[in-house]
């Protein structure tokens, strides 16, 4: 029996399958046995080792929690800033003006390339050199400009991919209603290219959120994953169990990162649905448009 999409599998096909299966999953079975037993064979599964993280509260007191409140401050900041100025480069790379284009190019390809680990490391000396930033906190200042000054750049491109991904014709409908291209960008691009563009913007939210991690390991800020240390000296050497924990809870907020995410594209995809705009003629001879965006057009101009 065929589709048409792909042709149904004979009786070769079926068992070769059959036994890449089963060797996959001996092949599986093989080594989870020899990470069990290595890690086994040096103690790294012993309940001491595990037993602070079930039984008491001061791992996640002394070392995890203020870590993660770094890790997110870090994040935050480095967000709020970076999704505004991307879209703005993002936007500047679709200008009219050749030097508008070129300069926020120019900006989003240079920054772009250099790994944010540099940059960081950039920023940091920068700091040191050229301001009176507090050593406490310098680190933080460095961490958030890294990252930053790299994903802005990555989301001006995300930004003008999800403008460039909509069908020509919502520009020219737009600019036969009388349209300025302020307006359109404004009005119709951004608020349809939001949805195309968020599964994109929340990878890179995961990104920052990870990238965090760089500044612990070289710039000794305090994040999360930076508590390992301390905590398995503190811990009977139990390195292994501090990196499965520190990784969980990465897990787990990256997890509701993305699930916040999706919720939002459904609601913002429902939401398109549900509404519409109606557009009939209104006083002057102009045009009137009755639902979201709500645009009257009045002797060419609009308002």
């Amino acid at each position: 029996m065929s589709s048409v999409l792909y042709d149904a599998q004979g009786p070769r096909a079926k068992r070769r399958n059959i036994l890449y299966t089963v060797l996959f999953t001996v092949g599986l079975a093989a080594v989870l046995w020899w990470v069990y037993d290595s890690l086994n064979s040096k103690g790294q599964l012993d309940w001491v080792k595990w037993e602070p993280f079930f039984t008491s509260s001061q791992p996640y007191t002394t070392y995890i929690w203020p870590g993660l409140q770094n890790t997110l401050l870090a994040a935050s900041l480095s967000l709020v800033i970076a999704l505004p100025l991307g879209a703005v480069f993002g936007i500047a790379r679709l200008s009219d003006h050749r030097w508008v284009r070129g300069v926020a190019g120019t900006v989003v390809e240079f920054f772009r390339a250099i790994p944010v680990l540099i940059l960081m490391l950039f920023a940091n000396q920068a700091y040191v050199d050229f301001t009176d930033i507090d050593s406490e906190v310098r680190p933080l200042y460095a961490v958030v400009t890294g990252l930053v000054l790299y994903n802005a750049s990555v989301l001006a491109e995300i930004v003008r991919a999800g403008i460039l991904s909509l069908p020509q014709g919502q520009t020219d409908a737009a600019k036969a209603i009388g349209m300025r291209k302020g307006q359109t960008m404004r009005y119709v691009l951004l608020p349809q290219s939001v949805t195309a563009m968020l599964p994109a913007i929340v990878s890179q939210m995961v990104v920052i959120v990870k990238d965090t991690a760089l500044g612990g390991a070289m710039l000794t800020f305090s994040e999360l994953l930076s508590s390992v240390r301390p905590m398995s000296a503190n811990y009977g050497a139990n390195t292994i169990a501090s990196f499965t924990v520190v990784a969980v809870i990465f897990v787990a907020l990256n997890f509701v990162l993305t699930s916040a995410a999706s919720w939002l594209e459904r609601k913002l995809r429902r939401g398109k649905k549900s509404t519409g705009a109606v557009v009939h003629a209104g006083p002057g001879g102009g045009l009137e448009t009755i639902g979201p965006p709500t645009i009257h057009i009045d002797d060419g101009r609009a308002v």
